[in-house]
């Protein structure tokens, strides 16, 4: 059975932290950390639960007064790093969740900590609730930050304050106008670092979802300076360019009626859960010259309430030669996985060049049915 994420806070993890903390917090008792952190609910709290609870006991260690604990926290990131820990996965998210945890009142020493952990381990979930309570303060810091010697300082400028950031709180805020946000990502387009500007597309890319315009407008004026910046705006835009947006389309030289699909085939017509979808299609550029061409399938998932509802799927991205015909072959897996149900009955499959579902000339519609069964 594959390990779950949230076992990476587990005894080997919790011993090592606990001998670092023997050495940093005078009379810290090894004993009751452990017998507080092995509650009878542990086994059944999912990782940021155990994230929070990590924190929380470790709480009753630390100094009362907060700008003190701070103290203690870089003396414990000195110790991890004198003795060669490193983080394996997120596990040491614990000691950022203890800032967000008990910093809240507390803002310029919150900031201090947050400057120096995210060295060590990322910040940028537990910054998110002092963005909201603090948002012109934070916002100003976090530009401030972009010209941090400290390349992890310049990412939790642009990944902490990202509008939509996976598996932490929304900036209700920044999604309804993410203007404040601008001069942060502007000024780490440019960055050094490519995880820097890496984290600068992911914020633009969750401004898209909602803001689909500003996003066109940056990329129209940051597209073409160089090289590096063209792969950030390109990573950017990539919600774009699976909506197909007209604007986005167009300015990454998609045409949209150059190329053809000229024939398709499902050969697995019917699909057990567990399989595998197998298909193949002919594609064919009617231009005397050579055409970018942006290849997806777009897969309807049958829902509980017999509805559809399309994931789109990346084939390739690339040019195609003038006057030339091509095959080809994918398969899409139905294997079970815990972040899909699979509903039996009739799917459905279509061919998107270019961001347009396509038909062969003969055909009705673009869509192709199959049968899903158990």
């Amino acid at each position: 059975m594959a390990e779950l994420f949230k076992d990476v806070y587990c005894p080997v993890f919790y011993d090592k932290l606990s001998g670092v903390l023997t050495k940093v917090i005078s009379e810290f008792d090894s004993v009751k950390f452990n017998q507080m952190i092995f509650n009878d609910s542990f086994v059944d709290y999912e990782l940021k639960q155990r994230m929070h609870h990590t924190a929380e006991v470790l709480n009753h260690f630390m100094p009362v007064d907060f700008c003190e604990a701070v103290v203690v926290l870089k003396l414990i990131i000195g110790e991890l790093r004198e003795q060669g820990i490193k983080e394996q996965s997120i596990e040491y998210m614990c000691l950022p969740a203890y800032i967000e945890m008990y910093g809240m009142d507390d803002y310029d020493s919150a900031v201090d900590g947050f400057e120096f952990v995210t060295q060590y381990t990322s910040c940028e979930f537990a910054i998110r609730p002092f963005i909201i309570r603090y948002s012109t303060q934070m916002l100003a810091q976090m530009l401030a930050w972009t010209t941090h010697e400290s390349r992890h300082v310049r990412r939790l400028a642009s990944e902490g304050s990202r509008p939509r950031l996976p598996w932490a709180m929304a900036l209700p805020a920044l999604k309804n106008d993410p203007t404040p946000l601008l001069p942060i990502l502007t000024a780490l387009k440019k960055d050094d670092c490519e995880v820097v500007r890496r984290s600068v597309a992911n914020n633009l890319n969750d401004i898209a979802k909602d803001n689909s315009d500003v996003v066109v407008q940056i990329a129209t004026q940051w597209l073409g300076n160089n090289a590096q910046t063209d792969k950030l705006v390109k990573h950017a835009c990539r919600t774009l360019l699976k909506q197909a947006q007209p604007e986005i389309m167009a300015l990454f030289g998609f045409q949209q009626n150059q190329i053809k699909l000229t024939a398709m085939a499902i050969t697995t017509p019917i699909v057990k859960v567990g399989d595998r979808l197998t298909f193949n299609f002919t594609i064919e550029n009617t231009s005397h010259q050579a055409q970018k061409l942006r290849l997806e399938y777009g897969l309807y998932y049958l829902k509980k309430n017999g509805s559809l509802a399309r994931k789109v799927f990346k084939i390739t991205e690339r040019m195609i030669a003038a006057n030339t015909q091509e095959q080809i072959s994918r398969h899409q897996s139905f294997k079970v996985i815990s972040t899909r149900v699979f509903h039996l009955g009739r799917h459905k499959l279509a061919i998107i060049i270019n961001g347009q579902e396509s038909r062969i000339s003969t055909e009705k519609e673009a869509l192709v049915s199959f049968e899903l069964t158990d």
